[in-house]
């Protein structure tokens, strides 16, 4: 019986995207630095780094858990300095960068990074190799670490270092710490004496622990410098770890948040393998890219635990720093879980967030400490109501849209016509309107001291397209399941659609104002005009929309995406960079983001009949390809410069980045009558 399991796990895994490998002799230190590896888990876990291993950021880290999944996370296991022993010799293989220097600097001999189901090291110290591979467990705020000698006897050290902090923010230097460990089977149990709230079990099977408590002061993160983010930090080792390895002999070490973990490497690691290998088939006959985008959504699916019911499966927005949003959710939605076939997944994501709307909204976010939400979000609702429509149009779910998504649907856009909070209602013509210039409701939502720096109050033109769309999908859904309620929804959006047309139309530049206020008009020139053309029903002839993507086309389109904003407007910021006010000034003012891709990619389709489009609109994303390799290994970035060379920046993975790449994939799949 195992070796037929054997079998069948190396027969899926076969199947998945092949691993990528960095050759980190051949790369610039700065470069490999740049570059990062992801893995989550089911909780909301994850582990990360650089290439090399070296911390660059407060969120990296070999165990940051997740202790209210999929929020909660606390930096437990930051990183682990290893030395080995060889003939006489000592070889330090780790890598932290201080002020102004590494030590150790162990990248020197570490031949290469491979970004596998389990991320690998290969360290080179004459004839012997250290391969160090990284597994989280699938549910539990695990990890093991295995290392694996070969080429010789030698004798390893591994020295884990803590932090046990909330992975928002940092230990300072010159502050008063108060990690301490206790002895235990195996190794030792980190906690803070200060405060009792969580233990660290970090244990090893195979090597001795000596206790020889050590602080190491002023750990230097450089991305974190160059966001202006607080750094540096200091972290805590209880002791050593020592092993005697002779050759092709392994050496595990387990670190747990809260209970004794027990990692079974192999078994953990073929039901991973074997998972993400179902998802790389879920696209069929694709490209190696469509593969591993439909691998890497796994990274954005864990389950939300709440108090006093269930779990259900979510949606996180982006690693490192973001929970589960609405607006994301359901914007990303269709592209990870539609086109990956995980029907059963979406319905419990429909389902969480559909227990929590209030008053006509979904939530925005989630608290990321307590039982509750914010819902500060005027098109969270509606993406639910695309989101819905999508899932229908793969499913034909009847039984799931009437006792489920229609009533939800329904009660959502009752509110929004009778008037809910942040003054969202429906104005004398039909159109949606809300918002003051004290909230930032859509999703270009930066402020700066409570100002918006895109204000968009009031009626905002995706935001009507959206409103639009949702009452044409009520009115056809409704019919035949309840009539009353169809006509109704038909009615709206036979006002709406006119009305919309007359009000935002700008003649002067033959495309979509992007916001109305009593005030006037706003006519820059955003993306948020294209879902009027991209989503599944259009208030605009025929005409129009072609005007709008011709327009997006022009001044938006660049090879990761459309920008926020053209660069002929005086607004304009071409580079998302430096502390926090001047990229929030930035971040909807010109800044690229990959997601707009879908939306474009849809409307370009809808308006350009035959394969040529198609064709074309390949080409288009054919930067996401060599992307995949940079900054977040087998991700898409959150954000590119607005200017060329169009630098990635945000989040190193975002869930509807790689969501409306997938799925615009999809669709010029579709148009090529391509499986």
């Amino acid at each position: 019986m195992v070796d037929k399991l054997e079998v069948m796990a190396q027969s899926s895994a076969s199947i998945l995207p092949a691993p990528q490998v960095v050759d980190c002799q051949a790369a610039a230190i700065d470069d490999l630095l740049g570059r990062e590896w992801l893995v989550s888990n089911s909780l909301g876990a994850y582990a990360s780094s650089s290439v090399i291993g070296c911390n660059t950021r407060r969120y990296h880290g070999l165990l940051i858990a997740a202790t209210h999944p999929p929020v909660g996370k606390i930096n437990a296991l930051s990183t682990v300095i290893e030395q080995l022993d060889v003939d006489g010799h000592r070889c330090q293989l780790g890598t932290n960068e201080f002020a102004g220097a590494f030590s150790p600097a162990g990248w020197v001999h570490l031949e290469t990074f491979t970004n596998d189901v389990a991320p690998r090291f290969v360290f080179r110290f004459g004839d012997w190799t250290l391969t160090k591979e990284v597994l989280l467990a699938e549910a539990a705020n695990a990890v093991c670490l295995r290392y694996t000698l070969a080429g010789g006897a030698g004798t390893l050290h591994l020295r884990p270092f803590a932090t046990m902090r909330d992975f928002h923010h940092v230990r300072p230097p010159g502050h008063d710490h108060h990690l301490a460990y206790d002895l235990t089977e195996g190794g030792a149990i980190i906690h803070d004496i200060a405060t009792i709230r969580h233990n660290l079990h970090v244990t090893s099977p195979e090597a001795a622990f000596h206790g020889d408590p050590q602080w190491w002061y002023a750990f230097h993160y450089r991305a974190d410098a160059a966001r202006g983010h607080d750094e540096p930090e200091d972290a805590y080792a209880p002791g050593n770890f020592t092993c005697d390895l002779q050759d092709g002999q392994t050496c595990h070490l387990i670190a747990s948040l809260g209970e004794p973990g027990h990692v079974l490497f192999d078994a953990t690691l073929r039901r991973r393998q074997d998972r993400l290998a179902n998802l790389a088939d879920s696209v069929g006959a694709a490209d190696d890219t469509t593969r591993r985008l439909a691998v890497a959504t796994d990274t954005f699916v864990p389950r939300r635990d709440f108090a006093n019911a269930e779990p259900s499966a979510t949606i996180i927005a982006g690693f490192h720093w973001f929970a589960d949003w609405g607006r994301d959710t359901f914007v990303a939605l269709p592209g990870l879980l539609l086109n990956t076939k995980r029907f059963d997944i979406a319905k419990q994501v429909f389902k969480t967030f559909a227990a929590w709307i209030q008053d006509g909204l979904v939530p925005n976010c989630f608290d990321e400490r307590a039982d509750g939400a914010g819902y500060n979000s005027i098109d969270a609702s509606l993406w639910f109501v695309i989101a819905a429509e999508r899932y229908l149009a793969a499913t034909d779910d009847q039984p799931f849209w009437q006792d489920t998504l229609m009533p939800a649907i329904a009660s959502i856009l009752q509110a929004y016509h009778d008037g809910t909070r942040f003054g969202i209602h429906a104005d004398g013509n039909g159109l949606l309107t809300g918002g003051s210039p004290k909230t930032q409701l859509t999703w270009m939502d930066a402020a700066d001291n409570d100002q918006a720096i895109t204000p968009r109050y009031g009626k905002a033109v995706e935001i009507n397209a959206l409103w639009y769309a949702a009452h044409r999908i009520m009115a056809r859904r409704c019919h035949g399941v309840d009539d009353r309620l169809a006509a109704a929804h038909h009615e709206l959006a036979e006002l709406i659609g006119p009305t919309f047309l007359a009000h935002f139309w700008n003649p002067n530049k033959n495309c979509l104002y992007d916001v109305i206020t009593d005030d006037g008009f706003d006519d820059a020139i955003r993306p948020n005009q294209i879902f009027a053309v991209s989503l599944p029903y259009s208030p605009l002839p025929l005409e129009q929309q072609q005007a709008v993507v011709d327009i997006v086309r022009r001044e938006l389109l660049t090879p990761y995406g459309l920008r926020t904003l053209s660069p002929t407007h005086p607004g304009y910021r071409g580079q998302y960079a430096g502390g926090r006010h001047t990229r929030d000034t930035a971040y909807h003012q010109g800044t690229v983001w990959p997601w707009l891709i879908g939306p474009f990619i849809e409307a370009y389709l809808k308006t350009h009949p035959g394969p040529d489009a198609a064709t074309l609109a390949t080409q288009w994303l054919e930067a996401f390809d060599w992307h995949l390799g940079q900054a977040g290994l087998g991700s898409i970035s959150e954000v590119f410069d607005g200017d060329a060379p169009h630098r990635p920046e945000g989040c190193i993975g975002q869930a509807w980045s790689v969501a409306e790449v997938l799925r615009a994939k999809q669709l010029i799949a579709d148009r090529l009558g391509q499986p």
